[in-house]
């Protein structure tokens, strides 16, 4: 494989563009066709809960759970195997594992029945880890490729690939479910549960298939020799805790991740529920409108966000990553406020464009901004798995609120209205961030 030098073109389009092959999983399995596809297939077989475990449980609570779960396990496992991949140098050899777990559990899916729960919801599971887990190292991997003054951009860039790319496929997935006709499935309900199931498989051969060229090109890591042995199995939780002390000795940087940790629980809790906030919360006025209502939100979301990344990106280099962070959640701010009170399609649809604008903005730009800040180190995968982590655990926090506020009020607009807390605390946090001559 050719050895290219850091910051060249070609090197970041590469590792750029494993946001193409990889976020198909986040817009088609975890946000549009597998959501429609799970409550159609309780719905079809007459059930709203399963027996599991032992006992009894909804299936709306089932998935949430197993979400949770593989959350907490990417938090506990990415620091080990991180502390591994920088200890051997063969980070690169971890992110495939977790490129083909994933997309190996997409395929799975296609099985997915209620009579099988236990093992669909296993490649659902697989699914979530192997997503979340190649992006421990594929985001290590910035710092590596790119100079400090490219960060931001070249990150921009991943995520504008990633949301043009899960678009395309995912038009084609919903041709295939609005006309499974056209595609030799057949006709009527049946059919389009059908070509539901082939769209989990098109996720995994297009995440394979796409992430060969980034694998070509990235370097294999910073090779050291040495084999794994059993006195090394923890040197990952070893080397969190020695990123968690160096906090002390980089203000900059420690104040920044709490800011991170407390904006990022809201920002990913309001990705994580939006379809389901706008299947309970909107008048759609019928099943069909309000199905196609939740996908041409999610359209709206991705493509915006396309250009909300770009436009975050600049904004920085005139402004300063810390500033434009700061503006960016007094929006979510408002997003926050205007989404407890709206209530027609129409509404919900301007809302998810200005949601698109900032997601994809805010996620960008909170990652460049991260590697700026790191200490110059080549051991960029325990502080990216310390990031992980952070993000993971803030999920998991995130979610066991909004669901409690959820549970006890009766509504999830109490809810999203209480993530006010979250983005005004992030702001204040943001402003202690000490600035640099690198902004």
């Amino acid at each position: 494989m050719p050895n290219l030098a850091k910051g060249s073109k070609k090197l970041l389009n590469a590792w750029a563009f494993y946001d193409w092959a990889n976020s198909v999983y986040s817009l088609v399995i975890a946000s549009a066709i597998f959501p429609i596809f799970y409550q159609a297939l309780f719905k079809t077989a007459g059930v709203t809960s399963v027996s599991i475990f032992g006992g009894t449980i909804r299936s709306t609570p089932l998935i949430s759970y197993t979400t949770a779960a593989a959350f907490l396990l990417v938090a506990i496992i990415s620091p080990l195997l991180s502390g591994i991949a920088d200890y051997v140098g063969n980070k690169k050899n971890f992110m495939k594992f977790f490129c083909y777990l994933g997309a190996l559990s997409c395929m799975g899916l296609y099985f997915f029945s209620i009579e099988t729960i236990h093992i669909s919801l296993l490649f659902y599971f697989g699914g979530l880890i192997g997503f979340w887990g190649s992006l421990v190292f594929y985001n290590s991997y910035l710092p590596d490729v790119a100079f400090n003054e490219q960060q931001d951009r070249v990150s921009a860039r991943g995520y504008s690939l990633g949301y043009i790319g899960s678009v395309v496929l995912l038009l084609f997935n919903l041709a295939m479910v609005m006309k499974p006709e056209l595609f030799g499935f057949g006709e009527g309900g049946e059919a389009s549960m059908k070509a539901m199931r082939w769209s989990f498989v098109t996720v995994g051969i297009w995440w394979i298939l796409f992430s060969q060229y980034s694998f070509y090109f990235l370097p294999k890591g910073n090779k050291s020799g040495k084999k794994v042995s059993t006195k090394i199995l923890l040197n990952g939780f070893r080397e969190l805790k020695s990123v968690y002390n160096s906090l002390s000795e980089n203000i900059q940087l420690k104040r920044y991740l709490a800011a991170f940790f407390i904006y990022s629980m809201a920002v990913q809790t309001v990705m994580l529920v939006a379809t389901y906030f706008g299947e309970q919360e909107i008048a759609w006025g019928g099943d069909n409108a309000k199905t196609m209502g939740l996908i041409v939100s999610i359209l709206i979301i991705q493509l915006v966000a396309v250009g909300g990344a770009i436009i975050t990106s600049r904004a920085s280099e005139k402004f300063g990553n810390i500033p434009v962070l700061v503006v960016i959640n007094i929006i979510w701010v408002g997003i926050c406020v205007v989404a407890f009170f709206i209530i027609d399609p129409i509404q919900f649809y301007i809302t998810a464009g200005v949601v698109g604008l900032v997601m994809g903005g805010i996620q960008s730009l909170s990652r460049s901004t991260y590697s700026k800040f790191l200490p110059e180190t080549k051991d960029t995968t325990s502080y990216f798995s310390f990031y992980d982590v952070a993000e993971k655990i803030g999920i998991v926090i995130g979610m066991l609120i909004y669901g409690f506020i959820d549970q006890i009020t009766g509504s999830m607009r109490n809810s999203i209205l209480f993530l006010v807390i979250f983005f005004m605390t992030g702001v204040f946090l943001l402003a202690r961030v000490p600035r640099n001559k690198n902004r």
